[in-house]
Parts: C-alpha cells; sequence; structure tokens
C-alpha cells in the first residue's frame, strides 16, 4: 500500500460516488443496522446499494472498506458474521473492526480479505496493536485522535502493520469505543448499536425570546440565543450549569472541528500510511469539498511540491477548527 491514501466516508450511495469522483483512494461505508458506528435514519447501504456501489467505486479505481466496528452483545453474534459473509460476497477490499470477536471470524472464514483496526478498538499502545496484528492477521491500525506525532512516530518503530490517522472532523477526545454517555439517557450507545443520541430521541424547543433548547431524552443538553445555530444534542458536546458556571460551559469537549491540513508532511514523515476524513453523516457537498481539498494537497505533496491547503473553515463544526493532540497536548 502507498504512502498517503486518502480515506474518505460514504454514509449513502450518493456520497459514495461523490467521494469517488472527488479523488478518494478508499471510502468507508456500513449496513443499515447495529453492525456499523453510524447507525442512523437515512443513512448507510443495504446489501443491493453496497453491490452496485462497489461497482462503480471499483470501475474508478477506488477501493471499499466495509465498517463492521461495533461489539456485538452476548449471543447475537449472527448479524456481524452475516455482514461479513455479504460483505466478502460483494467484494469489498477490507473490514474495518473493533470487536476481537468478529475479527476472529473474519480472519478464519475470510483470510483473503484485509482487516482494518477501527478506532473503535481504542489501541493505541503498541502491545495492544501488536496483539491484534498476532492473533488475528491486522494490516493496519486506525489510531485514536489522543497522540501527538511523536508518539504516533514511535508507535509506527514497534508495530507490523500501516498506520492511518484521522485528518479531518469530529475531535473525538472522549476514548473511543468506550463512551457510555448516551446510554446512561437513551439505552443506546455507538458502541453497540451504532447509535450516539438516536434521532427519536432528540427533540428541540423553541421559547418566547427566540431561543431554542436541544434536548436528548428528555434531558435539555444544551441551549441556543435567537442568533444561534441550533446544534445536534450529544452529550459529550453539551453546555451545562453548575454552580461555579452560571452562564454554561463545555463540560467535555465544545463543537470543533479536527483540521491536521498543515500537518500532512509531518505526519507522512512519522509513517502514517492513509489519511482517513470523517463525516459519514454530513452532505455531499460537505464530502465534496473535503475530499477534494485533500486530494489536491496530498498530490501537491506527493509530487514534492508545497500543499496548497484550501480554507474548510464553512465546513467545520461550529466553525472553528483544532489541530487537537496531534501537535501538542493541552487538557484542561
Amino acid at each position: 500500500m502507498s504512502l498517503a491514501e486518502l480515506i474518505c466516508p460514504a454514509g449513502t450511495p450518493a456520497a459514495l460516488r461523490t467521494a469517488v469522483d472527488a479523488g478518494a483512494d478508499a471510502v468507508y461505508c456500513g449496513f443499515q443496522d447495529a453492525t456499523n458506528a453510524r447507525n442512523f435514519p437515512g443513512l448507510n447501504f443495504t446489501p443491493e446499494e453496497l453491490a452496485a456501489s462497489v461497482a462503480y467505486a471499483h470501475d474508478k479505481g477506488t477501493k471499499v472498506l466495509l465498517a463492521l466496528n461495533t461489539y456485538p452483545p452476548a449471543g447475537k453474534v449472527d448479524l456481524w458474521r452475516q455482514a461479513a459473509d455479504t460483505g466478502a460476497r460483494l467484494g469489498v477490499d477490507a473490514f474495518i473492526v473493533a470487536d476481537m470477536g468478529v475479527a476472529d471470524y473474519i480472519a478464519r472464514t475470510h483470510p483473503g480479505i484485509r482487516l482494518h483496526l477501527s478506532v473503535q478498538a481504542a489501541a493505541s499502545s503498541p502491545e495492544a496493536i501488536r496483539y491484534y496484528c498476532e492473533n488475528f492477521g491486522v494490516k493496519r491500525v486506525v489510531l485514536p485522535r489522543i497522540l501527538t506525532i511523536p508518539e504516533i512516530r514511535q508507535i509506527k518503530r514497534e508495530i507490523p502493520c500501516e498506520i492511518e490517522t484521522f485528518i479531518f472532523g469530529n475531535h473525538g477526545l472522549m476514548v473511543e469505543g468506550r463512551c457510555s454517555l448516551t446510554n446512561y439517557l437513551t439505552g443506546q450507545s455507538t458502541n453497540m448499536d451504532g447509535v450516539c443520541s438516536p434521532a427519536s430521541e432528540v427533540d428541540y424547543a423553541r421559547h418566547a425570546d427566540g431561543s431554542m433548547s436541544s434536548q436528548l431524552a428528555g434531558f435539555t443538553i444544551d441551549c441556543f440565543g435567537a442568533e444561534e445555530k441550533a446544534g445536534y444534542p450529544t452529550i459529550c458536546k453539551g453546555r451545562y450549569t453548575a454552580p461555579h458556571r452560571p452562564d454554561g460551559y463545555y463540560a467535555f469537549e465544545e463543537p470543533i472541528s479536527l483540521n491536521l491540513s498543515r500537518l500532512l508532511p509531518e505526519l507522512i514523515e512519522a509513517g502514517v500510511h492513509a489519511f482517513k476524513i470523517e463525516g459519514r453523516q454530513r452532505s455531499k457537498s460537505y464530502v465534496r469539498g473535503v475530499v477534494r481539498a485533500f486530494r489536491a494537497a496530498v498530490d501537491d505533496i506527493k509530487a514534492g511540491r508545497e500543499a496548497k491547503i484550501a480554507d474548510l473553515i464553512a465546513l467545520t463544526e461550529g466553525q472553528k477548527q483544532t489541530q487537537g493532540a496531534f501537535e501538542t497536548k493541552k487538557w484542561r
């Protein structure tokens, strides 16, 4: 696999075609069920849609990675096995997995298809990554977004597989694959159900002064002024009041997007094989704009030119962006 492969989100068949046409080296997607971590109404693929999408992508030289990156409940692994069998039959190029049981099933049943370790596995140490490589034949690990470039460089020296890192999209400071916040309110979680803040539990209330509050399972997650744009309510990005902060503050993390466009050369030098853009729940215009921008930047770097970085602030969350922990850790 070549360095600087561009991995792009495909939440729908239309978004997949958009990503392919915009220059993606690979797209990642999931089925319309709990086997993937973006299990929202209106997103994802039926088997028939995936078959047509694989054909479209392969015709343009683009790989398709199938996300089976949630954790099956005890005794209910058949859904994940069936998804793996279907993906293999349809010709996907790799599976993105988090659960050891799912990884083991694919390694034994479909040994000819690559296994990529999802960020949902939260494997951030060389010892953990080597375990997956040695026991399940994992070929690539998607690293959590909490590592600095020197830490990535050191990990690369100690592992036998490729590295993929996020370069744009959700900041993701919560420990991935371990977050249970939404489970306390709704009984559903990203880790096992593929749903963070399920739409059926979301509500918005408009007030007399023009302000609006967003709610999850009847609990107020944030309040917005009449001139503010109301965001989707997730507990980790909620704004809360406390005795010392009666005006409200972001207790966990604020709405902001990761943007590592200026760190691409350093990431390549550190040994990163693939750059991942987050956003399967985002629009086609988001996919087109971000993929085109990073396609141009990566091509410039490969050609030895200084990368021309497009202004992507309009496509960020909260109209704010950060380089996060990749440059330096600045925890509160």
